[in-house]
Parts: C-alpha cells; sequence; structure tokens
C-alpha cells in the first residue's frame, strides 16, 4: 500500500506471505545515501534512533563485516535491559546491509530472523530505504516487528532530516 504523508513523502506498507511470515516496509527519507547509511550502522548514531517508542539503548557493540557481530542493549521504560544479537552478513556500504536478528533469550514464539537494508539515492538529497525481514514464526510476531521498525524509523526520520 503507497501512502503520501504529504510533507513527509510517500510511503509503501506492506506485508507479504510469500515462502512464509515476513515483513516489508519502504521509506523516503530526507538526506542522502551516506547519511542514512552512517546513521544505519554506526554505533553512536544507531543509539538515537533505534527501538520502539521510550525505548533507551545503552550500548552498541558492532563489528560492522561480513561474518562480524553485532550486540544492542535495549531498555524499555519499564522492565529490565535485554539484547538483540546478530551476525552481519552483507555490508555493502551505501547500497546494502543484511544480518541475522535475535533476541537473547528469546520469546518462545521468536525465531532467528533475517534483516535486509537496501538504500537508493532520489535525486542526491533524497534517499529510499527499504527493509525486509523474516521469516516469523507468529503473526503476532510479525506484527510487533513491524510496530517497532515503523517507530524506530519515525525516529530516524526526524534524524537524517536534521542532519
Amino acid at each position: 500500500m503507497l501512502v503520501n504523508l504529504g510533507a513527509f513523502g510517500w510511503r509503501r506498507f506492506a506485508m507479504t506471505h510469500v515462502g512464509g511470515l515476513r515483513l516489508h516496509l519502504q521509506r523516503v527519507l530526507r538526506a542522502p545515501r551516506s547519511v542514512v547509511f552512517r546513521a544505519l550502522t554506526e554505533p553512536q548514531e544507531l543509539a538515537k534512533w533505534w527501538g520502539p517508542d521510550g525505548f533507551t539503548i545503552p550500548s552498541v557493540e558492532s563489528d560492522l563485516r561480513p561474518g562480524g557481530r553485532y550486540r544492542i542493549a535495549m531498555q524499555p521504560p519499564e522492565g529490565d535491559l535485554f539484547y538483540l544479537v546478530g551476525e552481519f552478513v552483507e555490508v555493502d556500504p551505501l547500497e546494502r546491509l543484511s544480518y541475522t536478528f535475535r533476541w537473547e533469550d528469546p520469546d518462545p514464539e521468536d525465531r532467528e530472523t533475517v534483516v535486509t537494508l537496501s538504500l537508493r539515492d532520489i535525486g542526491g538529497t533524497r534517499a529510499e530505504l527499504v527493509i525486509s525481514q523474516g521469516d516469523f514464526a507468529t503473526v503476532g510476531r510479525q506484527a510487533l516487528h513491524e510496530e517497532g521498525w515503523t517507530q524506530s524509523l519515525n525516529k530516524l526520520e526526524e534524524l537524517v532530516s536534521s542532519a
């Protein structure tokens, strides 16, 4: 579904079910690809926008290379600190980033998924970001990730448009 959000541009929201439960989100950001890629990959920048509303990111460890690992500490507004971990599968600066995604101490309905972030220049001052993630074990977990990504992308959009 393509939605016109006025000054925020067009956004595509879709969920596909080909070969499993997958999530597909698309955003046009008001920043060059280089600024967006930096926000996606530099720990201090990632910590500014990552996570659902109200969450803080006390630490990000990242070895940004294929086979390198990452670990993100996430603190909800109420509750205990928890961690997201994974391994980078593909790192193609300014174009594509792919990594595994799993929670330390996962919920029984969780499974490791693969996230792929693709970037494309739109006129040099805007970038299209496409996120694909899957396969999810349940529709509920897919919806939880969709909500988290949507809130995170809202913060990312604000961060990069002010850079």
